[in-house]
């Protein structure tokens, strides 16, 4: 039987599976603020992944000033990309939190619904 998974990545590369809506608030709140950094010292993003151990995977990754971008994935190892990465430039954090919120109720189609830039 196949088994999804949900993990959040902090900027500073911590992952949390199956995080609480707390838990992804404050890490928007971190990015948001513009306190978090990735370990290189650079501004941090966040990511939000969704997948099943033996196929499919979708993240939506949020970075400082509200930069959004969406990526659906054949696998874990992002070995194909089902489709363009589509992009969001500027959006509020409470939008953020529902693409995310979205994400870990397994609401894919919701999210590819919205007016996205693809790369």
């Amino acid at each position: 039987m196949t088994q999804a998974w949900v993990v959040l990545t902090h900027p500073d590369g911590r992952d949390v599976a199956a995080p609480t809506e707390s838990q992804l608030a404050a890490a928007l709140a971190e990015v948001y603020s513009g306190a978090a950094h990735g370990p290189d010292g650079a501004p941090g993003t966040a990511v939000l992944r969704f997948g099943y151990d033996d196929g499919l995977m979708y993240e939506v990754e949020v970075a400082s000033g509200g930069d959004i971008c969406f990526a659906e994935w054949s696998d874990r190892d992002c070995e194909i990309a089902l489709a363009s990465p589509r992009r969001m430039a500027g959006a509020p954090q409470a939008d953020a939190l529902q693409l995310w919120k979205w994400l870990a109720q397994r609401q894919v189609a919701k999210i590819r619904s919205l007016s996205w830039a693809e790369d």
